[in-house]
């Protein structure tokens, strides 16, 4: 059981913004794709959660194409797609935005409990139900984006740029919870970071993008300690 993603191309307008590209995320993984801005990344990760159409290679979760099907149906398989804060609905409160991550489900008993979990693991937003969720911090959007992801108990989480915008205090906090998320509930994570050194250290693999194509994959502690990664992409 994987993510494996092979000869992947695909074309943003004239531009090629993905070339050629391929690797497998295993079960239980967490993997960390870096890159300067303009590298490909959240079309990358856009295309592989049924927003994008590819150009031509494969993608393939658990043995199944993953391309070109609907987003709906990707996530009712498990796999969902988590954008920046964004993708709460602003007019719509916490409590209703976490109500509607249920609706599809038919074992209500587990949506009360996974809800449960998401309070215990964002206690703020067990403070907030009420609100309208266009009152929240960037942070705590942040937070109710990834809460309600979870009511759908995902297999594969696709997670781009969660830490955009926010304080360093909050983006910490936001990457160890998504490190204990793949531990406490075996989550396949594909995260996509501006923030390559936050990134590489929770993650477990490093996938590095530069203008469309993989310039390296290994281990997250690899590239941390590559000279050559570091002064490119780190800034050290």
């Amino acid at each position: 059981m994987s993510l494996v993603v092979e000869n992947l191309t695909i074309d943003h307008g004239a531009i090629r913004a993905i070339d050629n590209v391929s690797f497998t995320v295993p079960t239980g993984q967490l993997a960390a794709v870096i890159g300067a801005n303009g590298a490909g990344k959240t079309t990358l990760l856009r295309t592989l959660s049924g927003l994008k159409e590819s150009k031509s290679g494969s993608a393939t979760w658990n043995g199944k194409s993953i391309l070109g099907a609907r987003p709906e149906d990707l996530a009712r398989s498990g796999i969902m797609h988590v954008s920046d804060g964004k993708s709460v609905i602003a007019e719509l409160t916490v409590k209703e935005n976490l109500a509607l991550a249920g609706l599809w489900r038919k074992d209500k008993k587990d949506v009360a409990a996974v809800t449960s979990e998401v309070v215990d693991l964002f206690p703020v937003l067990g403070q907030r139900m009420s609100q309208a969720s266009g009152s929240l911090s960037g942070g705590e959007r942040q937070m109710l984006a990834i809460g309600r992801t979870l009511i759908a108990r995902p297999k594969l989480l696709l997670l781009d740029e969660p830490s955009l915008g926010l304080a360093p205090l909050i983006i910490e906090q936001i990457f160890q919870t998504i490190k204990s998320l793949v531990a406490k509930m075996n989550l396949t994570v594909v995260l996509v970071e501006q923030n390559a050194m936050g990134a590489l250290k929770i993650a477990d693999e490093g996938i590095v993008l530069n203008l469309g194509s993989v310039v390296a994959v290994d281990s997250a502690q690899t590239l941390l300690n590559d000279p050559a990664v570091r002064a490119a992409y780190l800034g050290f």
